[in-house]
């Protein structure tokens, strides 16, 4: 439908503007798929900007057609998708800014790990499955994340979980139950040991990842932190130990 995706690019300009040029002192954070910076549009609504990188080969219009996907996905445990920008070789993703830090910092910083009580961690797992549970099920379409973990799990000022960054997620058709890929792509520690090592994946996947994050959530210790564990088995050690 290209009137929605019309209508939902906005001005390079109005969005560089808006950052003040994607300054160095409004930058969020960098990741694989590029830099992220905040930003004030002129209606006063405050946004994050995923600049991608240039070295992406995704096409015009395999971009524009993501776009339109992840236009569709609305729930409340979801970052919202504001925008796109197609600029020559700049393609930016435009979503509503999200006032907390994302869940791995919580859990990695000792002074914001202490704000996490009982109730703040349940209400983030629950948050979290909910908007899981809309990705596989609840929404018109099925959408495979196959990179949930900590540093996507960004945190509002209410401190409910919002879902962020479908650059690796997959659309299945309703009656689809699992897929096959050589390209493995996600964030080991969280995979699930079919995908890891057959390149199989699934709703499963997913709550395998989830999985990992509730652990994460309940013993305050990131999966990381343990080396040498390629598909979470050093951090299921660790859970072990504490439950015999």
């Amino acid at each position: 439908d290209s009137g929605s995706k019309d209508s939902l690019q906005l001005d390079f300009a109005a969005v560089k503007f808006a950052t003040d040029d994607f300054s160095e002192s409004n930058k969020l954070g960098e990741g694989g798929f590029g830099a992220v910076y905040k930003g004030t549009l002129p209606d006063g609504q405050e946004i994050a900007v995923k600049k991608l990188s240039k070295n992406s080969t995704q096409g015009d219009q395999e971009f524009k057609n993501e776009v339109l996907l992840l236009a569709k996905l609305q729930h409340k445990n979801l970052v919202r998708l504001v925008g796109f920008c197609l600029a020559g070789v700049e393609r930016l993703l435009v979503y509503e800014l999200i006032p907390n830090a994302s869940l791995d910092r919580f859990l990695a910083e000792d002074v914001k790990r202490a704000q996490l009580n009982w109730e703040l961690r349940y209400k983030i797992i629950e948050g979290t499955a909910r908007g899981l549970l809309y990705l596989h099920q609840d929404s018109s379409l099925r959408i495979i994340h196959r990179d949930l973990k900590a540093s996507n799990i960004l945190l509002d000022a209410e401190m409910n979980p919002k879902i962020s960054d479908f650059g690796m997620a997959r659309l299945f058709t309703l009656d689809q139950t699992q897929c096959k890929t050589s390209r493995i792509v996600g964030t080991y520690g969280y995979m699930a040991p079919e995908y890891a090592m057959r390149g199989q994946f699934s709703v499963k996947s997913d709550v395998y990842s989830f999985g990992v994050l509730v652990l994460e959530l309940i013993t305050g210790q990131m999966n990381n932190c343990f080396q040498g564990g390629e598909t979470g088995e050093i951090l299921f050690s660790y859970v072990r130990h504490f439950s015999l």
